[in-house]
């Protein structure tokens, strides 16, 4: 984690990391101002918060109340050595607690994260750079040592030689990258958590049988989303880059719907759109360009490859961000190397959800091919050691697709984990399941896994498949579990060079009557791909298009970034337009108009019912307000002093609307439960005197929105390579 110190008046200073601000100063007997802790105060305090979250994380994974649990820590200091001292941290724990759970809390507490950093000793690096902001060398594993060569199958070169080629490409882009956790619960299974430290919302996640593999797989997966700005997806990127050349690629065209919001011509072949446009209601409207914003300048479309034939086929990016998410999208060492991760991607996909759909009954992998496989094996024993029965299922229905499924159960919770995996090689995929099971997990998270059911429309749900995809936590059935299955376990190997695996897996395509879409991206300095599969490789379905687009944002963005600024008409307009769009009142608003809020802020948790609120309280509309405030406080999960606030406006509220009642005699109460300062605000907010309160001004600008400014210069980054790109091409 980069954290970045400010000097501020006298002693005091100033470190912001992620969307947080922490102050420190020095007592005045050290000539501070005493205004807040010192640096080693926070140190001190960092180790007894570690211990207390995981106590807390260990009593909420087994429903044991905290409330009666104390804990404290001393630090002991030697005389002779300041330098060298001793934590003691106590607990208290109830007699209602077992001994079992007891010892489970105190062994809990020995995980802490900074007790371990202490005690391995952190190794200290001091030096000066040029520039903080351009210094972009990579914070990974500078353990990498020798002339050590590292071959995996399905990987054309080292593992070392693949880190040092990614590391070098994200250095040139000025992606200052760090990792953020590492997991390895069991032998062999490795994840990795990666982040750009100047803009942590462009994140992946990385797995593998070792660390080298793990990081591999995330720089991978970093790469392969700033190649199809998957990072930036729904974001508006602001007025300067909505008037650029370009706003996506620099290949990109752009096309105007017809004059009854027909969809235009040069947009996508017939073949697409008799899947998109089946009943003809998909209008150009639907496709106009979220990131941009721009109405007028229309609908931005990426040229991609028909396989079939080699012709050029526009797509829409609306289109692609709306349905596709992340799905087959990789980079890799080489095209086809980055072609077959893709397309095994999109059938692991599309046959898990097969598979939990029909609600198929899979064949067990029997030992003995397991025992073919050893390291892959002893992962799974120490699962099973630990108290998770693991189930090893041959996905590939009979030997007609290249998947595997590692299945994990929890008989704690009763909850199951079913984690698929997909490669020409049974080894590979294999492998990948049990990784992608573990990965950034702990055995703690294994306890939130759903439980499986005998309903069949639970299972069936959209929802539940979309919840497969973003990380395989969602419902599946019961049958799944039946010793009856519906296909022969087949010990299938498809394995190859990367060329012919890559003809194989668009055979497969072929054979099922699908178009394939190829688009390839060169312009980062990097080899990256995505594939569309029109009617097969969607995460979410078609009829959102229509339905549920992002670019719905268009039709608020402006006025809620313009909201202290626009008159009461204005106001008026707006409500009205958020009544009847029917979107469900706890949309966080973040979501709705693209915009990167700080999660800390007023405006990060914002919901459109929290504003529908403060725009009624804004025009005077009480009636209407006290609705809504009553609903907020029935499910509200807002942060405990915004509950407060508008628990105060709910009593305020009925007063000011009750004839018999007078909001004086009740003040001096009401500042005594709520507090002076918050009551001033809350009865200036239903008086019309107070206009949104919590919400700072910003506009179309986007000033002090600090998160998203970030994600707009790492956005930056990659259009000026771009744009370079581009210039060399020509020259």
């Amino acid at each position: 984690m980069e954290i970045k110190v400010n000097f501020l008046e006298n002693l005091r200073l100033e470190a912001k990391f992620d969307d947080f601000t922490v102050i420190t100063d020095q007592p005045i007997r050290y000539k501070g101002d005493g205004s807040a802790p010192g640096p080693f105060d926070y140190f001190l305090a960092s180790s007894a918060l570690c211990a207390g979250y995981f106590v807390r994380v260990y009593c909420l994974s087994r429903d044991i109340p905290t409330e009666n649990i104390r804990l404290s820590q001393n630090n002991i200091i030697d005389p002779e050595n300041r330098y060298n001292q001793i934590f003691r941290i106590q607990v208290e724990l109830p007699e209602s607690i077992s001994d079992k759970d007891r010892q489970g809390i105190l062994r809990s507490i020995d995980r802490c994260t900074v007790k371990k950093v202490v005690q391995a000793g952190p190794e200290f690096k001091i030096e000066a750079v040029k520039n903080l902001d351009e210094d972009a060398q990579v914070m990974l594993m500078g353990q990498l040592e020798g002339n050590s060569s590292t071959y995996i199958l399905g990987k054309d070169l080292s593992l070392e030689q693949t880190i040092t080629n990614m590391t070098g490409i994200l250095a040139d882009l000025g992606m200052k990258i760090e990792i953020a956790s590492w997991r390895n619960i069991v032998p062999n299974v490795w994840s990795l958590h990666i982040r750009d430290a100047a803009s942590p919302a462009c994140y992946t996640n990385g797995k593998g049988s070792t660390k080298e593999s793990a990081l591999c797989s995330a720089l991978g997966e970093f790469i392969e989303r700033l190649s199809c700005n998957l990072f930036y997806k729904d974001q508006y990127f602001g007025e300067e880059i909505a008037n650029r050349d370009f706003v996506h690629y620099p290949n990109e065209k752009w096309f105007k719907p017809g004059p009854n919001d027909e969809l235009p011509a040069g947009i996508l072949d017939e073949y697409c759109l008799d899947i998109y446009n089946e009943d003809g209601e998909l209008c150009g409207s639907n496709l106009i360009d979220t990131n941009s914003g721009l109405v007028e300048r229309g609908i931005c479309a990426i040229p991609y490859v028909r396989q079939s034939d080699g012709e050029t086929v526009y797509f829409p990016s609306n289109l692609i961000e709306n349905l596709f998410l992340s799905n087959g999208m990789s980079a890799g060492n080489n095209r086809y190397e980055a072609q077959v991760q893709c397309l095994s991607e999109i059938f692991e996909r599309a046959v898990k959800k097969q598979i939990i759909e029909q609600e198929i009954v899979l064949p067990d992998v029997p030992q003995h091919v397991l025992e073919k496989y050893p390291g892959i094996l002893e992962g799974i024993n120490a699962l099973e050691k630990n108290g998770f029965p693991v189930v090893i299922k041959d996905a590939s229905l009979g030997g007609q697709f290249p998947v595997m499924c590692v299945t994990l159960m929890n008989p704690k919770t009763g909850g199951v984990f079913a984690s698929f995996g997909a490669h020409p090689s049974f080894e590979v995929a294999l492998e990948r399941s049990l990784t992608e099971l573990l990965q950034g997990r702990s055995f703690e998270g294994l306890n939130d896994i759903p439980r499986p059911t005998f309903n069949s429309l639970a299972v069936q749900e959209p929802e539940n498949f979309v919840e497969h995809f973003i990380d395989s936590m969602g419902v599946i059935s019961w049958r799944f579990f039946s010793s009856q299955h519906d296909y022969e376990f087949c010990e299938w190997d498809f394995s190859g060079s990367n060329k012919e695996e890559k003809e194989y897996l668009m055979g497969i395509l072929e054979n099922l009557d699908k178009e394939v879409y190829m688009a390839e991206f060169s312009d980062l300095g990097a080899i990256a791909c995505r594939i569309l599969v029109p009617g097969y490789s969607e995460v979410y379905q078609i009829e959102d298009l229509i339905w549920d687009n992002s670019n719905k944002a268009l039709d608020y963005r402006e006025d809620i970034l313009n909201i202290h600024s626009l008159s009461n008409d204005a106001l008026v307009k707006l409500i009205k337009r958020l009544e009847e769009s029917q979107l469900d009142n706890y949309i966080d608003i973040r979501t709705l108009i693209g915009i990167e809020f700080d999660e800390n802020t007023v405006w990060g948790q914002l919901t459109i019912l929290e504003l529908k609120i403060l725009i009624y309280l804004a025009l005077g509309e009480l009636d209407e307000a006290i609705q809504l405030v009553e609903a907020f406080l029935q499910y509200n999960d807002n942060t405990v002093e915004r509950g407060l606030f508008y628990q105060a406006v709910h009593a305020v509220l009925e007063i000011t609307l009750d004839k018999e009642l007078a909001l004086e005699h009740f003040i001096v109460n009401l500042n005594k439960m709520f507090g002076k300062g918050t009551m001033e605000n809350v009865v200036g907010s239903v008086t019309g005197e107070v206009k949104f309160f919590g919400l700072t001004k910003t506009s179309m600008k986007l000033e002090g929105l600090d998160k998203h400014q970030r994600l707009i210069r790492s956005y930056k980054k990659l259009h000026q390579a771009r744009e370079a790109h581009k210039r060399a091409l020509v020259e």
